[in-house]
């Protein structure tokens, strides 16, 4: 595999696995903006998910920054964009930030912002916002299903144990963080699965893959502050003066749907206004939904790369 310029990273850290702990130097109060376009050039047959995993980016971030590509089978010598640039959050820079249209689970510290790929609750069975903290931490924790999912697995023909033991086989993986939300119901876990991540599949809980949980885990201390939003648009003006729009695919209702339009609140409609603002783009990328951050200020230009997308 191979990472292209502008951004290049350490050949021998991909090859080890996942990246663990992807951060970025947080920026000035008035930016909101961090990393830079990153590109991969596809030298092996791998499937999509497979790349994602070792990027460590989530399958539904890089599938909606190369929609044309086949998910299974890319071709080999295409170029992918990797979503390694991104508009933070608007929100405080504290604690978890959970952004449940991009899939993205954020951690700010004084000078840093890591960023990990998550899977979140699937249809029917939404992750719901909220704002509350880390109540308790634990290693190799044994999982005791609900009543609920007890009985949707057993009409699937896959019965389940009132608790499963800690170990391989949980599908907790072998850490969990627990949420304040509600009767602390809700996790932040691992999992036992090679896949997911990315994904809308879990029964509500927040789910990381294995090395990035366990990086948590050490990292977070009880009562850190939990956000949970949903914001499939994200804006910036820049220090410069440049306008920024990051749309995301906004999750679906309903089972099958496989693209919705974001619903342009009063405002991100009086940011996307103005003279020096490139109307057509702006369109464009609302519909095109590429979870990539996009100049449209008249006056920028666009990485060649990115704007072949629009």
């Amino acid at each position: 595999m191979r990472i292209l310029a502008p951004i290049l990273l350490s050949l021998s850290t991909l090859l080890s696995g996942p990246l663990l702990a992807k951060s970025y130097d947080l920026p000035k109060e008035n930016s909101k903006i961090v990393g830079q376009p990153t590109y991969y050039v596809v030298d092996k047959r791998e499937n999509l998910q497979q790349i994602a995993d070792s990027l460590d980016v989530g399958f539904l971030g890089i599938h909606e920054a190369n929609p044309s590509v086949d998910p299974f089978l890319p071709t080999i010598g295409s170029r992918l964009i990797v979503p390694d640039q991104l508009i933070l959050p608007d929100v405080p820079r504290e604690g978890i930030v959970i952004n449940l249209a991009e899939l993205r689970l954020y951690y700010f510290t004084k000078e840093k912002v890591y960023v990990f790929p998550v899977g979140i609750g699937r249809v029917g069975r939404e992750t719901p916002l909220m704002e509350t903290y880390i109540i308790a931490k634990q290693a190799n924790p044994t999982w005791t299903p609900t009543a609920s999912i007890r009985k949707e697995h057993l009409a699937k023909g896959d019965p389940l144990p009132a608790v499963v033991a800690a170990g391989p086989n949980n599908p907790l993986g072998l850490f969990k963080l627990r949420m304040a939300y509600g009767h602390g119901e809700y996790l932040i876990h691992g999992t036992n699965k090679n896949f997911g991540i990315g994904l809308r599949v879990s029964h509500g809980c927040i789910r990381l893959a294995a090395p990035n949980i366990e990086w948590l885990y050490h990292n977070i201390p009880l009562k850190t502050k939990v956000r949970i939003i949903n914001d499939p648009i994200k804006v910036s003006v820049e220090p410069d003066g440049s306008k920024w729009i990051e749309v995301h695919t906004p999750l679906s209702t309903e089972e099958n749907t496989t693209q919705n339009h974001a619903v342009l609140t009063e405002k991100i409609k009086l940011f996307l206004k103005g003279k020096n603002i490139n109307q057509k783009l702006v369109k464009n990328v609302l519909d095109r939904q590429a979870g990539l951050p996009i100049k449209i200020s008249l006056s920028t230009q666009q990485p060649k790369k990115i704007e072949m997308l629009f």
